[in-house]
């Protein structure tokens, strides 16, 4: 309450700077005082951001990620830049988008591990390297998928991975530190196992822990019982496959429209990531170091489970597509006492915004690098309601796309068509209104603007795509890009 009897003395503008100086020393003083925050950074594998129970989807077994959930904030329109997996970690852990770290498309086994391969993000600041730099320990158990895959690279120290981008997930070999181990039982669990193991030897220090589950990418044809069994008198309404199948869809995932074990098989392997996801969250607890630690769960894309009549992802089509199912995922920031707890945010923020996100969170400085596109989203993290531009922008080989709060523009070369999304009275996608004549100007003005965002990063014309990348692409004999699996 204030009194109207007190009298003001006069402060002069020396004082007042000298008080001002004395203030910021002791906030400065109190923040290098403080610990480091810990980082653990949890992605899944081929993970629509709708197969959560915390998302909506009340039959899916996800108990430990919906507790993230209460304890943080969760984004409600976070995307992938590229729906597929490897060009997109590249963008995680870089900042840039393909056309800048040159993987427009997942990278073959050939890529992946053996005497073809190289790290392709070598040249390519990421952050682990900058967290490195600032005193963190790093280390990375599980998917990895940007080639050299057996050996530790990109700011890691720590390091335990199966080569290559998916693949069975029974007794899988992987490379521990160097060190071939086989008999590893279930992939996702050993996994886990990993995680643990870096954290009992390394919690003592200021840490950043990446765990990309493998799962749940397919194949869905084993999963230990344990992880089945909430799913046995399911009736799978999150999967929609009551419709005639998509006319552009690859006829390879076919098999799983409609397949209640295919559904049974997805499900179950993100309630195994769910478990696992636990027992990290739990022996943050148990170690007494979660109070100083963000944990934040991801996924590299998204993908359909019959949502827009197929299974898969942007390359779940031919051509490739950007729909929502391929392109949103899961975002969630926790961390106690920091992050409001049970709290969501609404801003539209993409995979190439979390480099600057996270060492901002951090308090930490990168040096410069125009290539990097994004923003950071971290003052949502802290409370506050920032002004947030409201459009994002996707690569993916042959396709560029633009979407804003209600429209997505999908443009393509390589002889492909282009689409036109009204969200906002079509959230299905069905309708491609690109010749619509009351859409003509919105086109045309999202097409500029699609066109300069990649011109002002720094990347060539969609039609020279091909010059971006730095993969050994497939081509056909006239020099067309010939996807394969």
């Amino acid at each position: 309450m204030s009194n109207q009897n007190t009298v003001s003395t006069p402060v002069s503008r020396r004082t007042f700077l000298n008080g001002m100086a004395a203030a910021s020393g002791a906030a400065a003083l109190q923040a290098q005082s403080r610990p480091k925050p810990n980082v653990v950074f949890i992605m899944t594998d081929d993970h629509g951001a709708w197969a959560l129970g915390s998302a909506g989807c009340a039959e899916m077994q996800t108990p430990n990620i919906d507790r993230l959930a209460s304890r943080g904030i969760t984004f409600q329109q976070a995307f992938a830049c590229t729906p597929v997996c490897s060009p997109s970690r590249a963008t995680f852990f870089s900042g840039k988008l393909p056309s800048h770290h040159g993987v427009q498309d997942f990278l073959t086994i050939a890529d992946s591990a053996g005497p073809t391969s190289h790290r392709f993000l070598e040249g390519h600041t990421t952050f682990a390297e900058v967290l490195k730099a600032n005193g963190y320990m790093c280390g990375l158990v599980g998917k990895w998928h940007l080639g050299n895959d057996t050996e530790a690279q990109a700011g890691f120290d720590y390091w335990v991975t199966a080569p290559g981008g998916s693949g069975p997930y029974k007794d899988v070999e992987f490379f521990d530190n160097g060190k071939s181990v086989k008999n590893t039982g279930y992939k996702t669990d050993f996994v886990g196992d990993s995680a643990l193991r870096f954290l009992d030897e390394h919690h003592e220090n200021p840490f950043c822990l990446v765990v990309p589950f493998f799962a749940p990418h397919d194949p869905f044809n084993y999963q230990p019982e344990k992880y089945r069994e909430p799913y046995k008198d399911s009736d799978f309404s999150c999967f929609p496959d009551d419709e005639p199948g998509h006319p552009q869809r690859r006829n390879q995932h076919d098999k799983h429209r409609g397949n209640r074990d295919s559904k049974l098989g997805y499900s179950a392997l993100i309630t195994g990531v769910d478990a696992n996801v636990g027992r990290i969250v739990d022996k943050l607890e148990e170690l007494g170091v979660a109070d100083n630690t963000v944990v934040i769960f991801t996924a590299d894309h998204g993908y359909n489970c019959g949502h827009h009549r197929f299974w898969g992802k942007g390359n779940g089509t031919f051509p490739f597509n950007m729909y929502e199912q391929s392109i949103r995922v899961p975002l969630i920031w926790s961390h106690a006492g920091a992050i409001e707890a049970a709290a969501t945010a609404e801003p539209m923020v993409s995979s190439y915004d979390f480099f600057p996100t996270l060492l901002d969170y951090l308090g930490i400085d990168a040096a410069p690098d125009k290539q990097r596109v994004g923003r950071s989203y971290a003052p949502f993290l802290r409370g506050e309601r920032p002004q947030w531009p409201k459009e994002l922008y996707f690569e993916f080989a042959n396709v560029r796309s633009i979407r804003t709060e209600h429209l997505k523009l999908v443009e393509r070369a390589d002889g492909w068509g282009d689409e036109l999304f009204d969200l906002e009275v079509d959230p299905g996608e069905k309708t491609n209104r690109i010749g619509a004549a009351q859409y003509r100007d919105q086109v045309l003005a999202l097409r500029g603007r699609l066109h300069r965002y990649f011109e002002n990063a720094g990347a060539p014309p969609l039609e020279d795509w091909r010059s971006t990348t730095i993969q050994k692409l497939p081509m056909d004999q006239e020099g067309y890009y010939a996807w394969v699996e």
